[in-house]
């Protein structure tokens, strides 16, 4: 390195301005590059019997790490394999029935080369997200996606920037057009992510809910005691007004008691179809959580119940259950 003046910010800022411009540039210019091969190849991973193999050298390596990660998390089985590892004993891992899907921007990585000769002995597919269409593996592929690229971002035109980035955008156009043909729903991607802030956005109102005994309840005939004394019980700040059968009638919260606390009311005397709020705000248990938070918010109330389509009670919802889900 040589001595020279350390950039000012206004030329750094310059500098990742430059750097921003050319890979957002060399993403859109994906779009004009796209071409028949794209469906094609979507459709060879959607009747794909075996697994999805992304394999990669170098930064193109870690891309295929995050592509193959995109690819199992919206509902396509696959793993990443390193084309060195591969071809030193790993290709075990690789079967008839699986389609391998190779990155290398120049096409000519010398591993990969190698590893697509056993690919073929083997009888994998071979899909190539290559820079270079005309090179060994672009040409070697049975459908080959071009990533080409104007120039890398960096000044000197050599570590590998706008062309990773291409190739990650590219990768990422696959695995979501894939999962959107195979139908991938909210609820199957929860089911994927159960940890996280994710699983957690997508969590359903049933995983939530106080369900069974601990469902606060009292019949339209229940003195007021007796239904302070199952508030107070089951801890939710209400009760469930039901008939014979279960079916929700209203329910009674704290502030329906406060606002039949006036002097003279004889709360105490009452039953709670007297107080019960009639025709609440109800959910079924297939809602979201996310959308449960949403509408308790809008009507600013606390607890929600949770009903099936005979309006009969399956649980209660309280605010403070999602609270601690921390998705708020």
């Amino acid at each position: 390195m040589t001595d020279q003046p350390l950039p000012t910010d206004a030329e750094t800022l310059d500098i990742a301005r430059q750097v921003l411009d050319t890979e957002a540039r060399a993403i859109l210019g994906l779009i004009p590059q796209l071409t028949s091969d794209f469906p094609r190849a979507v459709a060879l991973l959607h009747a794909c019997t075996g697994r999805v193999i992304v394999t990669g050298m170098g930064k193109s390596g870690i891309i295929s790490h995050k592509i193959a990660a995109t690819l199992s998390s919206t509902g396509t089985s696959a793993f990443f394999l390193h084309p060195a590892e591969a071809i030193h004993g790993d290709l075990g891992a690789v079967r008839a029935e699986d389609v391998v899907l190779a990155l290398s921007h120049s096409g000519e990585t010398e591993e990969l080369v190698r590893l697509v000769e056993a690919i073929r002995r083997i009888g994998a597919t071979l899909i190539a997200l290559t820079g270079d269409p005309q090179s060994t593996l672009g040409l070697a592929a049975d459908i080959t996606l071009n990533c080409h690229v104007a120039a890398e971002a960096c000044p000197l035109n050599l570590a590998p920037t706008a062309s990773t980035t291409a190739a990650l955008a590219l990768g990422d156009a696959l695995a979501l057009a894939l999962s959107q043909r195979k139908g991938f729903r909210a609820e199957e991607f929860a089911n994927l992510h159960p940890g996280g802030r994710l699983g957690k956005k997508l969590m359903r109102v049933e995983a939530l809910m106080h369900a069974g005994a601990s469902i606060p309840r009292v019949a339209p005939d229940t003195r007021m005691p007796d239904v302070i004394h199952e508030m107070s019980d089951k801890r939710l700040g209400m009760t469930c007004v039901v008939d014979g059968a279960g079916h929700l009638l209203g329910i009674v919260t704290d502030g329906d008691l406060r606002r039949h606390m006036t002097p003279g009311s004889a709360l105490l005397d009452q039953r709670a179809r007297d107080v019960m709020t009639a025709r609440p705000v109800t959910i079924s248990r297939g809602m979201l959580a996310v959308e449960a938070i949403r509408l308790m918010e809008q009507r600013k109330i606390t607890a929600i119940v949770v009903v099936d389509p005979a309006l009969c009670v399956e649980g209660v919802v309280h605010l403070h259950d999602l609270w601690r889900t921390q998705m708020m």
